[in-house]
This record gives C-alpha cells, sequence and structure tokens, in this order.
C-alpha cells in the first residue's frame, strides 16, 4: 500500500450545509476509501488553506486518483491536493537510488561549479 496525504478546502455551500447538519466528514468518505482498497488512517480538520486533511493508504496511484477525482466531481470541493508520502526507509532507499543514478549535470552548470560560480 501506498501513502497520501489528502487536502480539501470545502466550498461556501459545503460549510453552510455542515453548519446546518455537523457530521464527520472523515468517517463519511472512510466506506468510498475501502471500497477502492485503501484504509483511512487518520484525518483532521484545519484552519488555512484547506479545511480537512486525511491521511490514507491506497493500493496504488490509480486509486489515489480515483478517489481524488470522485472527491472533486461532488462539488463541495473548491481545491483539493494529493501528494505521495514515503516512509523514511522508501525516502532512504530513494537516496540511495538517486546517489548511484550518475545523473547528467547540465553541461553550463558543470562548467560553473569548475569555476567556482554559484
Amino acid at each position: 500500500m501506498s501513502h497520501y496525504l489528502l487536502q480539501a478546502a470545502y466550498t461556501p455551500e459545503a460549510w453552510g450545509a455542515l453548519e446546518k447538519s455537523p457530521e464527520d466528514r472523515i468517517e463519511a468518505i472512510r466506506p468510498f476509501v475501502e471500497r477502492l482498497g485503501g484504509k483511512v488512517i487518520c484525518g483532521y480538520l484545519s484552519f488555512g488553506e484547506y479545511d480537512i486533511l486525511t491521511i490514507v493508504d491506497m493500493p496504488d496511484n490509480v486509486s489515489a486518483a480515483a478517489f481524488s477525482m470522485a472527491s472533486s466531481g461532488g462539488g463541495s470541493i473548491r481545491i483539493r491536493q494529493t501528494t505521495p508520502l514515503l516512509t523514511v526507509e522508501e525516502a532512504k532507499r530513494a537516496m540511495r537510488l538517486a546517489g548511484e543514478s550518475e545523473y547528467p549535470v547540465p553541461s553550463a552548470l558543470k562548467m560553473a561549479q569548475e569555476l567556482g560560480i554559484e
């Protein structure tokens, strides 16, 4: 399973509906996430750019994208962001692979580095 941070901001209409009839939106999305093969790890309401933050485990990027598309299509979300998350071990593996990749530095940058120009 892959981990994702889901962030969303509600429309004013969605907030109006929640004010009239408060509900736990984390529990409301749980069955949908599970139908996609995922699991809700935790969720929070917040203030700032996003109103709700949820961390989920999903089988793959396609399932995460399906959740993002479906939640956007409902009309209650004005902005959303889906961020893939790496565990520390996954990040360390990625760092090792990056170090072994021998990525070619652009010629001009390499020349500037050799001349001590930053």
